[in-house]
């Protein structure tokens, strides 16, 4: 007969407790099925564990398995409540991979409350452009994707937010002056900052501008890095400008008709852990929107 937990378990209880009957109470069990397991141990083991029948000393031997069964009943009951914790979402690790303006803006309110509730949660973040994200999601590398993501195949998506385009210029540039009936055509004398977001414009009017710039920047801090010092001007969600750039003015356009959509994305088929699942759940229930629009100066 194979050593089980329980039998571990029983003789240390008895061990502790110095007698059956007070074993058998913490174990919950009858003083009989108690002597039954340890005498089952005990014929195991080859030898006695206990001097007298009152179970009241171990032997030599007894008192060296007694502090190896400790040893190991510790381990197993801390495997079994890490275990539980993970399927409660207490525990785990969970990859996330998102855009810059995701991670500054969507983020950081939905983890501050996720890692109250759930302190034994590790997150790991990473930032990076929409076509990274897809690559870290099909690559294995990431449990949930926040981006602006066409559908593709072993994923599902979910939307999660829309926010305009605008122009993005400094609060003192002309354009900022005439911005509630900005359109296309006010742009063209401008230089022009292009980015990844731009490709998902389709504005007819938007096309010259766009292939007449001499510059194209990927990453959202170095572009209004420029526009700040007045390298040009951009176009971008109203989400991906911070309000705490004063200096910045974001100006929506009238003749305007692509909005920019944010989207979570899951593998279809992959079975979430708790953890990841509770956190796709805040997420999705999170109050998601747009900062105030910013206001000319």
């Amino acid at each position: 007969m194979a050593i089980k937990i329980e039998m571990l378990r029983c003789f240390r209880t008895v061990a502790d407790a110095g007698g059956l009957a007070d074993a058998a109470e913490v174990l919950g069990r009858t003083p009989s099925a108690v002597s039954m397991m340890l005498r089952q141990f005990e014929d195991h083991i080859g030898a006695p564990l206990f001097e007298s029948a009152r179970k009241s000393h171990l032997t030599p031997l007894g008192a060296q398995i007694a502090a190896k069964a400790a040893q190991e009943l510790g381990h197993f009951d801390r495997t079994v409540a890490a275990i539980e914790a993970l399927a409660r979402a207490e525990d785990g690790h969970v990859r996330l991979s998102v855009t810059p303006s995701v991670a500054q803006t969507i983020m950081p309110p939905i983890l501050e409350h996720y890692m109250q509730a759930r302190p034994g949660v590790r997150i790991e973040m990473r930032d990076t452009d929409s076509a990274s994200v897809q690559r870290d999601l099909e690559q294995g590398k990431a449990d949930i994707g926040i981006a602006s993501l066409a559908p593709f195949p072993g994923f599902d998506r979910e939307l999660i937010l829309s926010d305009a385009f605008g122009v993005v210029c400094p609060i003192h540039h002309p354009l900022a002056q005439h911005w509630t009936d900005l359109g296309w055509d006010d742009l063209v004398s401008h230089a022009f900052i292009a980015n990844g977001l731009c490709q998902q414009i389709r504005d007819p009017g938007f096309q010259p501008i766009l292939h007449s710039s001499r510059l194209m920047v990927h990453n959202t801090a170095s572009i209004l890095s420029l526009v700040r010092a007045g390298a040009g001007i951009t176009i971008l969600p109203e989400l991906a400008v911070l309000p705490k750039f004063m200096d910045l003015a974001f100006l929506p356009l009238a003749d305007a008709t692509t909005r920019r959509e944010v989207w979570m994305v899951v593998p279809t088929h992959s079975t979430m852990t708790p953890a990841t699942a509770a956190l796709a759940a805040a997420i999705r229930s999170a109050n998601v929107s747009p900062p105030p629009k910013f206001q000319k100066s």
